[in-house]
C-alpha cells in the first residue's frame, strides 16, 4: 500500500478522533471494533484453553489463538479498506474506521476525571482512577491516585494513540486493526497466572515486541511536547528517559513514563499493588517529587495534549512530503 496513501489516512483518522471520539450511541447500538475483536479473544479462550490441559500444549494453543486474532482482525480490515476505497468518498470510510483504533479523546477524559474526583475527596478520586489501572485503589492516597493517572496516561498515550498510528502508516487499516487486536489479547490474556500463564504467553510477548517502536517513540513526543508547555523540561525529560526507562518491568512503559516524570519533575513507579501483592518496581524521573496532586494531573495532560500534537504535526509533514515526491 502506497506511503501517501496511509500517511492520508493516519491522519485523517487522527483528526476526526481528536474531534469526535467515538459517540457513546454507536457504542449502544453497534459496539466498538475492541468489542468485536474482545468477543473472539473471549471465544477461543473459553474453546481451547482448558484447565486440564498441559502447560505445552496450553501454551501451543495460544500460539494458534494468536494467529487467529492476527488474521480475523487483518483480513476483515483488509477487506473494509478494499471495498472502501472502490467507492466515491471510500477514504473517509475508511478514516472514520480507522478513527476507532485511536483513545485521544477518551483517554483525556478519563484521567481528567481522576483530577476533578480528587477536587471532590480521596473517595471519588480512587473510583474515578479505579477504571483506567488494575492496582488496588484502596491502598492509594492522594499521591498514590495521582500517580497511577499520570502513569497510565503514559501508558496509554503509547499503547492507545502512538501504536496504532505507526502500524497504520507502515500498514493501512489492516496493520493498525491487527496492532489493536494483538494489544487487546495482551490485556485479556497476557496474565501471568494460573489460567493464562502459558495460553497468553505467546499475545503478550508478540505486543511487547510490536510495541518496542512506538514506545520510545512515545517518549521522544514527551520530549518535543515540553518544549511547547510551561514549566516542564524538554531536557529533564530526555535525561530521565535515558536513565530510568530501563528500571520499568516491562520493556516499554518506561519510556513514556520516565519522560513524562523527567518533564514535570515528579517521580513515578515504584512499589505498586496488584490484586494485594506487591509489585516493585523501579522509580521513574528518580529524584522527583513523590507527592503529586491534582493539579499535576493536570500539567500532565497538558503536556499529554501538547505530545499528541506534535505526533498529528509529524504525520501531516511525512503526509505532504509524500504526497509532493
Amino acid at each position: 500500500m502506497a506511503l501517501e496513501l496511509t500517511l492520508g489516512l493516519t491522519l485523517a483518522a487522527l483528526l476526526c478522533e481528536a474531534a469526535f471520539g467515538y459517540p457513546n450511541i454507536l457504542v449502544r447500538f453497534l459496539g466498538h471494533p475492541v468489542m468485536w475483536i474482545g468477543r473472539l479473544i473471549g471465544a477461543l479462550d473459553g474453546t481451547i484453553n482448558r484447565d486440564g490441559d498441559p502447560p505445552g500444549w496450553r501454551r501451543a494453543a495460544g500460539i494458534a489463538a494468536l494467529v487467529v486474532i492476527i488474521v480475523a482482525s487483518g483480513a476483515a480490515a483488509g477487506f473494509a479498506q478494499k471495498m472502501l476505497l472502490s467507492v466515491p468518498f471510500g477514504f473517509l470510510g475508511v478514516a472514520l474506521l480507522g478513527s476507532t483504533l485511536f483513545a485521544q479523546r477518551s483517554l483525556h477524559d478519563f484521567v481528567g476525571r481522576v483530577a476533578d474526583g480528587l477536587d471532590e475527596g480521596l473517595e471519588a478520586g480512587r473510583k474515578a482512577v479505579s477504571h483506567i489501572v488494575g492496582r488496588d485503589p484502596e491502598r492509594l492516597d492522594e499521591a498514590g491516585v495521582s500517580r497511577a493517572a499520570i502513569e497510565s496516561l503514559a501508558e496509554n498515550f503509547s499503547d492507545g494513540i502512538v501504536a496504532p498510528a505507526l502500524w497504520m502508516v507502515i500498514g493501512g487499516l489492516p496493520g493498525g486493526a491487527i496492532y489493536k487486536a494483538v494489544n487487546t489479547a495482551d490485556s485479556m490474556i497476557g496474565h501471568r497466572d494460573a489460567r493464562h500463564g502459558d495460553f497468553g504467553w505467546a499475545s503478550a510477548r508478540f505486543d511487547d515486541l510490536i510495541n518496542l517502536p512506538a514506545s520510545r517513540l512515545a517518549g521522544l513526543l514527551i520530549v518535543a511536547g515540553a518544549v511547547f508547555v510551561r514549566g516542564a523540561s524538554p531536557s529533564g525529560a530526555w535525561r530521565a528517559m535515558l536513565r530510568d526507562a530501563k528500571k520499568h518491568r516491562s520493556p516499554n512503559a518506561g519510556w513514556p513514563e520516565a519522560a513524562l516524570a523527567g518533564a514535570l519533575g515528579i517521580g513515578l513507579a515504584g512499589p505498586r499493588y496488584y490484586g494485594g501483592a506487591l509489585s516493585v518496581d523501579g522509580v521513574m524521573g528518580e529524584g522527583g517529587r513523590r507527592a503529586c496532586t491534582a493539579d499535576d494531573i493536570r500539567r500532565a495532560l497538558r503536556l499529554y495534549r501538547a505530545a499528541d500534537a506534535v505526533m498529528i504535526g509529524l504525520v501531516a509533514a511525512l503526509a505532504l512530503v509524500a504526497w509532493n515526491w
